[in-house]
C-alpha cells in the first residue's frame, strides 16, 4: 500500500481553514461596509507652497453647492467616482483621489494645477496656461507670480480650453495660426532653466508670430525671432549674458539683442 503523507495532508487542512477563515472576515467586512455611516471628511490639498487656488473650506463648498450627499451617508451610497470626476473638473484642480475606510472616514487629495504662463490676448482677455501644457482660467483667489505672455495673441478662452497646448502643436491646421504652443515651449524651457526663469518675465508675440523677450534686469528688448531652434538661442543668449554683458557693465548699455540670426548676437546701442 501506499504510505500515506499525513504532514502533506495537515498542510492542506490548515491551508482550507485559513482559507475559510479569510473568507468569511471579508464576507464580515463587506456586510459591515454597508451599515458603515460617513462621519468625518479629511481634505488634503497638496503643492500649497506654491499655489493658493483652493484651499479645504473650498472643497467642502464645492461639494455642498452640487448637493453632494457624504456625510451621514451610508458608505455603500457614496459615489466615490463620480465625486472624483466632479472635482477633477474644477478649474484649480489638476487631480483628485477620494477614498472611504471602514472607520467612517472620506478621504479627499487634491492636487492643485500649476500655472506655467499667465497669456493676455489682444482683447484683453487673459488666462493661464499650467504646466500640463492645458489652458487655465484665472482666479479671483489667488495671482500665480508667473511669466507673461502678451502681444499678437488672437485665441480666445472659450474657444481653446478643450485643447491643450502640446494637441495644438500636433494639429497642422492649429499650430498653422496659434501661437499658445510656441508660447508653451518657450516658457516651460524658461522655468526649467536656473539662469533664464530669473532673468526673463515677458514673452511678446509680433504680428509676423515672432517673439520678443523682455528681462528682469536691464532697460532693452531681445529680438528672438521664430520659435524654431529656440534651445540654440537661449543658449546663445546665455553665453552673451554672462561672458558679454557682466563683464562690460553693459546691462543698461544697449535697447535691442538680436538673436534672431545663427551664431550672431547683434546689438543696438541707446
Amino acid at each position: 500500500m501506499k504510505k500515506i503523507n499525513l504532514k502533506k495532508i495537515l498542510v492542506i487542512v490548515l491551508w482550507i481553514i485559513g482559507l475559510s477563515g479569510l473568507l468569511a472576515s471579508l464576507a464580515f467586512a463587506t456586510r459591515r461596509e454597508k451599515t458603515i455611516i460617513a462621519e468625518n471628511i479629511f481634505v488634503t490639498v497638496n503643492n500649497t507652497d506654491t499655489n493658493l487656488f483652493i484651499d479645504e473650506q473650498d472643497v467642502k463648498d464645492f461639494f455642498s453647492d452640487r448637493n453632494d450627499s457624504i456625510l451621514n451617508t451610508s458608505l455603500k451610497n457614496i459615489d466615490i467616482n463620480g465625486l472624483e470626476k466632479a472635482l477633477n473638473s474644477h478649474p484649480a484642480v489638476e487631480n483628485a483621489d477620494v477614498s472611504v475606510d471602514i472607520n467612517g472616514d472620506v478621504s479627499i487629495d487634491v492636487k492643485q494645477r500649476t500655472p506655467l504662463v499667465r497669456v493676455f490676448n489682444l482683447d484683453g482677455e487673459s488666462y493661464y496656461i499650467d504646466t500640463q501644457s492645458k489652458l487655465m482660467p484665472l482666479s479671483d483667489k489667488y495671482t500665480a507670480r508667473v511669466l507673461i505672455a502678451t502681444g499678437y495673441i488672437l485665441e480666445p478662452y472659450a474657444s481653446r480650453y478643450q485643447f491643450s497646448a502640446n494637441t495644438i502643436s500636433k494639429n497642422e491646421l492649429f499650430s498653422k495660426v496659434s501661437v499658445l504652443d510656441d508660447i508653451y515651449n518657450i516658457s516651460v524651457y524658461i522655468a526649467n532653466d536656473s539662469i533664464l526663469k530669473n532673468l526673463i518675465h515677458q514673452i511678446n508675440i509680433t504680428p509676423d508670430k515672432e517673439l520678443e523677450l523682455y528681462p528682469s534686469i536691464g532697460n532693452h528688448k531681445i529680438i528672438f525671432g521664430e520659435s524654431k531652434d529656440f534651445e540654440e538661442k537661449f543658449e546663445k543668449l546665455k553665453l552673451f549674458y554672462t561672458e558679454g554683458l557682466n563683464k562690460t557693465d553693459g546691462w543698461n548699455k544697449y535697447s535691442i539683442i538680436n538673436i534672431k540670426y545663427k551664431n550672431q548676437v547683434v546689438c543696438t546701442k541707446k
